[in-house]
């Protein structure tokens, strides 16, 4: 991490064949830049695939999204 920005996140782009690791608060700024810049605007740039994957799962079990079916059951 650099000072008081925040966690450092890895952007992959698959066809320059690059991964950087950029402040959380510049992500989708950067993101953007480089698939302007590089690709025409076309959506090559993201997240890193696997952390991307690892927080969608921490938010999947934060917000109790995958509760057992019984649950549900008993709900209705």
């Amino acid at each position: 991490m650099s000072g008081d920005e925040g966690p450092d996140v890895p952007i992959h782009c698959p066809v320059c064949e690059t991964t950087t690791r950029v402040p959380l608060e510049e992500l989708q700024e950067r993101i953007d830049r480089h698939n302007e810049s590089v690709h025409d605007g076309e959506e090559q740039a993201r997240v890193d695939p696997e952390l991307a994957a690892a927080f969608q799962d921490l938010v999947v079990e934060d917000l109790g999204l995958l509760a057992d079916e019984d649950e549900y059951e008993n709900t209705g």
